[in-house]
């Protein structure tokens, strides 16, 4: 098995919110970290700054994830850098709600392939070199949305119900080689993401809070750890309680 200075992790949509404390948390446990952005340039160096402040190592990633291309030369440049990326996590995701005879073909596809097909992707890129590892650690930030209904996200639901899906097929496939795919289901979490929804969501988590995003990124701390090598296929809910 590989040590972890002979690998890295790789966090999607890491500028900000959830993705951000995943990035810390993960850095703190020694990991050199791709701190993958979109738009966030900016906050995304702030991420790194923090990380190499601390002590760790960082880079900044940025394109679109849809975008197969820049998705591949994003784990070159981390092979080159730090190594095989041996722990992914696939946390980029977009809203665009409304009720189902309102979503217009270019939000849906909009956000299953941000939310989906490009998790698929990057899952798929990092498969191969966690198998000659015999290593590796892929979590993927699905949603409570994808365990029970929530008018207004068709789309949303959809996209996290088959990243759900996806995750418990590919553990499967790649349990004997010493892969784990899991997953975290983040129910009302205090980010930018979340700012414009209703407050009265409260009323439906039984903690009577939000939660943060090191809430979630305790979560996905643990399955991305050695303490996590018997747990795969899983979906592990940061909800406050919302889904029992």
């Amino acid at each position: 098995m590989l040590e972890r200075r002979d690998g890295c992790a790789f966090v999607t949509g890491a500028s900000r919110g959830i993705g951000a404390a995943i990035a810390r948390a993960l850095a703190a446990d020694g990991w050199p970290v791709g701190v993958g952005f979109n738009a966030s340039a900016e906050a995304a160096a702030g991420v790194v700054k923090e990380i190499e402040d601390a002590g760790g190592s960082a880079v900044a990633l940025g394109g679109d994830v849809v975008d197969r291309e820049r998705i591949d030369a994003h784990f070159s440049t981390l092979e080159e850098r730090f190594g095989p990326v041996l722990v992914l996590v696939n946390n980029a995701g977009v809203r665009v709600d409304g009720l189902s005879p309102q979503i217009k073909d270019c939000d849906w596809d909009l956000v299953l392939d941000t939310n989906l097909t490009a998790a698929f992707r990057a899952t798929r890129r990092a498969v191969p070199p966690m198998l000659r590892a015999r290593h590796g650690r892929i979590v993927n930030v699905a949603s409570v949305v994808g365990l029970r209904a929530n008018p207004g996200q068709a789309n949303y639901a959809a996209s996290k119900a088959g990243l759900i899906a996806m995750t418990k097929t590919v553990a499967v496939e790649v349990a004997r080689r010493g892969v784990t795919v899991n997953a975290v289901a983040p129910g009302l979490i205090e980010t930018d993401m979340t700012s414009d929804l209703n407050g009265d969501l409260l009323s439906a988590v039984p903690a009577r809070r939000a939660g943060t995003p090191q809430d979630v990124a305790s979560c996905v701390r643990f399955l991305a750890s050695e303490e996590a090598g018997y747990v795969t296929g899983a979906v592990l809910t940061v909800d406050g309680g919302m889904s029992a």
